[in-house]
């Protein structure tokens, strides 16, 4: 019998060791979970789709405010409808800081839906290529955030693309200040054109 015994001890010591193991990745997993970065949306423009997300910067949700003020108005003032968005797609865009990933490229919504996709690839292979991952908000690496985008000149012209065209596109000149300057672009030329109610991003320069 405590030959018997002692051969099933090892055994219990196992199987003890294997569920303290199990435990411990369990809680690890539950904590690191608890620290993910909160992307959960927290306000939307339903007939837009604009959504905002809780882990935006405060100037990003200032924007959004004045954006879903603007297009709740009866007659909406389509110049500063341009301006808005003009100014959160830089701040989402360049504000890299707030990406959890390379995968994770900002401003895609303002972005025309004809080149979104074309967009998003040359994103991943440019600016967002060296983006460490930040998931659990480890990431120790600087990267830039927009403190405030300026637009400088907007006008109303003809575009002419390979697909659209449009009678009163918008030509938008913009002027970005970060917290702090560490070589981004700072001045960018837009040109948005209308995709039945909304306006879209078709040219970055």
């Amino acid at each position: 019998m405590k030959k018997r015994r002692l051969k099933i001890w090892p055994i219990v010591l196992l199987v003890v060791f294997i569920i303290l193991v199990i435990c411990l990745i369990s809680v690890i997993s539950t904590l690191k979970s608890s620290k993910k970065i909160n992307t959960e949306k927290i306000d939307t423009i339903e007939k837009y789709n604009y959504n905002l997300k809780q882990n935006e910067n405060l100037y990003y949700k200032e924007l959004f405010k004045e954006l879903k003020k603007e297009l709740s108005k009866e007659k909406i003032d389509e110049i500063q409808y341009a301006s808005i968005i003009s100014k959160m797609f830089l701040t989402d865009f360049l504000s890299l800081n707030q990406a959890l990933n390379g995968n994770d490229i900002g401003g895609t919504e303002f972005i025309h839906s004809n080149y979104r996709d074309t967009f998003i690839k040359k994103s991943k292979d440019t600016i967002y290529s060296y983006i460490e991952s930040n998931i659990y908000g480890e990431r120790k690496q600087e990267l830039p955030e927009v403190k405030e985008v300026k637009v400088n000149d907007i006008k109303t012209s003809r575009y002419s693309g390979e697909k659209e065209n449009d009678d009163k596109a918008y030509y938008v000149e913009c002027e970005i200040s970060y917290k702090k300057n560490l070589g981004y672009q700072n001045n960018v030329s837009l040109i948005l054109i209308h995709n039945n109610d909304k306006l879209e991003i078709v040219s970055i320069k």
